[in-house]
């Protein structure tokens, strides 16, 4: 007998399942509403933008692989609207790791590559939303480093007076690094601590602090902020404090 993750407590979220194969697209669906989800269905990419239009889904499990738009370019214009970023966690086959870096690139929050377990996309699902819906710390404060200003209560970061356009996952990689200046992190510690992964490609890492030193380093090709240490991780250097290593961006 199958065991399912425990239903989802409190009003049930609305996910929106993109996923062109009948079978794949039935039993993420139904694990999904199991796990007490309101589950909406787009076989193909131009519906799948129309009913998030619509819906206002809080997140989407969106597969790369779609007839006419595919996955990349529907998550692109998920991402490109204004509000709040729409938690997206996407399918791909184990030889699309190109799109799927790119997908990360993106702003995707999580990917699950296919063949799959069912189970395990619940949990990723569960786990991006409820990051994506916790609540600020009530004793969290504005974090500074010269001029680049974070309020994790508003999530709003600003470098200079000009607010920086992060995504869920950028800002909170960028609070935690701000939290623990001068201290090396490895990638994996990088995955428990801010995305809450006890296992994961650590390539996710990667791609976020490139996305972030984009937008916070003056010269992300020669990054002062956010500084690779060589075979150890990554270290927040504040500009008061920090002195060139020499390392190489990954």
């Amino acid at each position: 007998m199958d065991v399912h993750p425990a239903p989802a407590r409190g009003p049930a979220r609305r996910v929106l399942v993109v996923e062109d194969e009948p079978t794949v697209a039935e039993v993420v669906t139904g694990y999904l509403t199991r796990a007490g989800y309101e589950v909406e269905h787009a076989a193909d990419g131009l519906t799948a933008l129309e009913l998030a239009a619509a819906l206002r889904p809080q997140l989407v499990v969106l597969d790369l692989m779609l007839p006419g738009l595919d996955g990349l370019e529907v998550c692109r214009r998920l991402r490109a609207g204004d509000g709040p970023p729409l938690p997206v966690v996407m399918l791909t086959a184990r030889g699309e790791e190109a799109d799927r870096i790119l997908g990360l690139e993106l702003g995707a929050d999580d990917y699950v590559t296919k063949p799959f377990s069912p189970r395990e996309l619940v949990l990723r699902v569960a786990s991006v939303l409820r990051r994506a819906e916790a609540p600020p710390p009530a004793a969290s404060v504005a974090v500074r480093a010269g001029d680049l200003v974070v309020d994790p209560a508003a999530r709003r970061a600003e470098r200079g007076g000009r607010e920086l356009a992060l995504t869920g996952r950028e800002f909170d990689l960028l609070v935690f690094l701000l939290r623990h200046p001068g201290r090396v992190f490895s990638r994996e510690e990088l995955l428990r601590h801010v995305w809450g992964w006890e296992f994961g490609d650590t390539s996710t890492v990667t791609v976020h602090v490139r996305r972030l030193r984009e937008k916070v380093e003056d010269d992300p090709a020669a990054p002062k902020l956010i500084s690779t240490v060589w075979s150890a991780g990554y270290r927040f250097d504040p500009p008061d404090t920090r002195a060139g290593d020499g390392s190489p961006r990954p």
